[in-house]
């Protein structure tokens, strides 16, 4: 274990260290297995590297020895029996939705500035509702991802090429796997039992969902569609082609429940020329490529699917916010967005003929402002080309740009 812990996240500890001794609740979310427990060890070591004095109250719940804290009052006692007056301390809380009402706990606690507060949750649930009304500005989300190409290179000590690049695609991103055994029987019993992890704990018991047949079919639909437009309602009508009868609300739910389980991401369309925002349809996206691959299978037709997928998870860990345009009648992948930056990109296998140039370049050409504008795929250019203004780039060079990732001390 020793392995992964001292392999530094630094994209996140970047982006906890300003708010590192302020009285605001740092919360660490996103799918189970992404990292976020090792992410908060490496927090706790860092602190008591930089104040030895510190006391740190760590709690677990997937752990048995934490099974007496379940609710709020559970947790104010475990935190009153531990907090050490005199020193500073610090309270790290792991998979913290399992505790009833926490936020009334950790809110009595931020009032009187009795600790430094972490937590890590693997359901969006917890921030809303309840903890948004009584947290509200007292906390800050940092979404924690699998690993980016540039974490997987260094976690499994690979050089920057095309054949750690097809590994990476083909895998996925999930940080455990550098300690099983890298076999394809290995690697596909690790990713299924994450999926089904994450199906039947985080989506099907925590939403009380009968019909799991239709949810694990709804599944495979996405991963087939990956980077699709879809609908509730173009999901229900493919369903009843194939005898299911399942109305386009109940698809929404179960999308919704998926979602919320950092399980799949949706991206909204949005008009390039006059910015609105189209509530309806969307595109979806999985949070590992691995699990992708493992429900749908890595077959080369499907490659302009993982391809799109790559990228948007190389956006969403760079901090952008990420929308699919629309203008007119054509496409744009994706419009980007972060702090006062835009970027456009357009993904594509190959570019193989004047068809699909006309298609990936012209429809950026259209776009009447000067924000830079991407073309990647994985044609052998190097490292960058320009056509008409537009950057071509080999979409491992791509995946390389755009985080800042530097080491934090």
């Amino acid at each position: 274990m020793k392995r992964q812990i001292n392999i530094k996240r630094n994209i996140y500890l970047k982006r906890v260290k300003p708010f590192t001794g302020k009285n605001i609740i740092k919360v660490f979310t996103g799918q189970r297995r992404v990292g976020k427990s090792f992410l908060m060890l490496q927090i706790i070591d860092q602190i008591r590297k930089s104040d030895a004095g510190s006391n740190i109250i760590y709690i677990n719940k997937e752990l048995i020895k934490f099974n007496a804290v379940r609710d709020f009052n559970d947790l104010y006692t475990h935190f009153i029996t531990h907090r050490k007056k005199g020193q500073n301390n610090y309270l790290f809380i792991d998979e913290v939705q399992e505790i009833g009402n926490f936020e009334k706990c950790l809110r009595s606690i931020l009032a009187s500035n009795e600790a430094d507060i972490y937590i890590t949750g693997s359901n969006s649930d917890m921030l809303s509702g309840e903890l948004a009304t009584l947290l509200s500005g007292r906390h800050i989300e940092i979404k924690v991802n699998t690993l980016s190409f540039s974490e997987f290179m260094r976690f499994n000590k690979l050089e920057n090429n095309n054949s750690s690049f097809e590994r990476y695609l083909k895998h996925g991103g999930m940080p455990g796997m550098i300690h099983i055994d890298q076999t394809e029987d290995a690697i596909s019993d690790y990713l299924q039992g994450i999926y089904s992890t994450v199906l039947f704990k985080d989506v099907t018991a925590r939403y009380n969902i009968r019909n799991v047949s239709f949810l694990e079919n709804l599944v495979f639909y996405l991963a087939d569609n990956t980077g699709n437009m879809v609908s509730a309602k173009k999901i229900s009508d493919f369903l009843k082609s194939q005898r299911i009868s399942v109305t386009p609300n109940i698809v929404l739910d179960y999308l919704n429940f998926l979602s919320k389980a950092y399980f799949l991401s949706k991206v909204n369309r949005a008009d390039i020329e006059g910015k609105k925002i189209f509530e309806i349809g969307g595109k979806y996206y999985f949070e590992d490529l691995g699990i992708r691959n493992y429900i749908a299978g890595y077959k080369p037709g499907d490659m302009n699917k993982i391809l799109e997928n790559v990228v948007y998870l190389h956006l969403k860990i760079a901090g952008y916010k990420v929308f699919t345009g629309k203008l007119g009648e054509k496409e744009i992948d994706f419009i980007c967005e972060r702090s006062d930056e835009k970027i456009y990109v357009q993904v594509c296998y190959l570019i193989s003929d004047d068809r699909v140039v006309e298609r990936e370049f012209g429809n950026l050409m259209l776009i009447r402002d000067n924000y830079p504008k991407y073309v990647v795929s994985m044609d052998q250019i190097g490292k960058t080309t320009s056509h008409k203004g537009i950057r071509h780039m080999h979409i491992r060079e791509f995946c390389m740009m755009l985080i800042q990732d530097e080491i934090i001390k």
